[in-house]
């Protein structure tokens, strides 16, 4: 295998929610050919289910299950399998991705409703309480824990309790903050909670994975409204046969993110990333202030993951010249996704240090030539 130290550097550093910057340890595990059948393989497919299950709560009775293409996929494998007919579900949605589990639940016909607080807004308990009371025929409720599209930290521990008083499953998409934010599934309540490689266990993309409670998942058999998402038969597949996939798996993306966990395993575990991710945020917040921008939250309500920043209401600023100049300093950021602002984003997970922000800093500065 190629020594990692022999890899070329990136020509820029990724400051988005996800593909994000990965080690060069990542990159170069990839250079090796994997077989699907071959046991080499499939027992780091049974160390990843028990790892990652362990990673999401110390408390028995869970399970894990990979599922292949991006996050969305096993978001929608959760929709389409955990909700039987006659089912409904409340989608708590303060930005793009809680909507767009409601949108992907009318793709499948699953009756719904949207509780939605607006988007730079926290759902509260109250609210959710409410709702559930004037729809007693909810069975599942879903919400977005880092919610991406400005940058915000639900209540995912406060609403939990609220779900299960009311008898309903609890779906949790930790796409965004699993591996980065600490969290304990079962203290929360959550039936099912949903991550992808690429995002804060620093993988690459090419397959997502659901941490289950056990009792939940084995009440999914027959439910799913699609062959190749269907959750419970690749979980039963991994089960009965050591961990080979049903269909074609991503050999290289499972072998990389064994090595992007050994990695999380050896900075420190999700504590240490965490500490990092909210060192940067801050390092970041602090500076961009200092340069005159605006965040659109409150710091309260900011995750360490990505930070959404008002755009400049000055003559001659443009996003796409401002991304232009910063992407020919190394550093690529995300558009604003919010509907009735002007935005623009910065991440700050993945292989991204203080030294790296206080570069971007400098970056950003030299970049605001619309104040020349």
């Amino acid at each position: 295998m190629l020594d990692p130290a022999l890899l070329p550097d990136n020509p820029y550093l990724l400051l988005t929610p996800g593909p994000l910057s990965t080690s060069k340890g990542v990159k170069a595990t990839m250079l090796r050919d994997w077989c699907t059948w071959d046991d080499d393989y499939n027992a780091i497919v049974r160390s990843l289910r028990a790892r990652l299950t362990a990673l999401a709560t110390p408390s028995p009775g869970y399970t894990s299950v990979l599922m292949q293409g991006s996050g969305t996929f096993s978001v929608e494998s959760v929709v389409g399998t955990a909700i039987p007919e006659g089912g409904k579900l409340l989608v708590v949605a303060n930005g793009a991705y809680g909507q767009r589990i409601a949108v992907i639940a009318s793709y499948l016909r699953i009756p719904h409703t949207v509780l939605n607080p607006g988007e730079t807004e926290p759902p509260t308990p109250e609210a959710l309480r409410e709702e559930l009371e004037r729809n007693p025929e909810i069975s599942h409720v879903a919400v977005v824990h880092c919610e991406t599209t400005t940058g915000m930290l639900n209540p995912v521990e406060e609403l939990g309790p609220v779900v299960k008083t009311a008898g309903c499953a609890y779906i949790v998409d930790a796409m965004s903050s699993f591996g980065g934010v600490p969290l304990d599934q079962a203290a929360m309540g959550a039936d099912f909670l949903i991550s992808s490689a690429n995002k804060c266990i620093q993988g690459v993309p090419g397959f997502g994975f659901v941490v289950a409670r056990r009792g939940e998942l084995e009440c999914c058999a027959g439910r799913a409204r699609s062959l190749s998402l269907d959750l419970y038969e690749q979980w039963r597949s991994m089960e009965e046969k050591g961990g080979k996939w049903r269909f074609t798996s991503p050999t290289h993306v499972v072998r990389a993110f064994a090595t992007a966990m050994d990695e999380l395993a050896a900075e420190g575990g999700v504590e240490a990333r965490h500490a990092r991710y909210q060192t940067n945020q801050r390092m970041l917040v602090e500076g961009m202030r200092a340069l005159g921008f605006s965040t659109l939250l409150p710091d309260g309500l900011q995750s360490p993951i990505i930070t959404s920043f008002l755009s400049p209401g000055e003559p001659g600023y443009s996003f796409q010249g401002f991304y232009d100049a910063l992407k020919a300093r190394g550093f690529v950021i995300y558009p604003g996704k919010v509907t009735d602002r002007d935005t623009f984003r910065i991440g700050n997970i993945g292989e991204v240090y203080p030294q790296d922000i206080a570069r971007l800093l400098a970056a950003v500065e030299e970049s605001m030539s619309w104040r020349d």
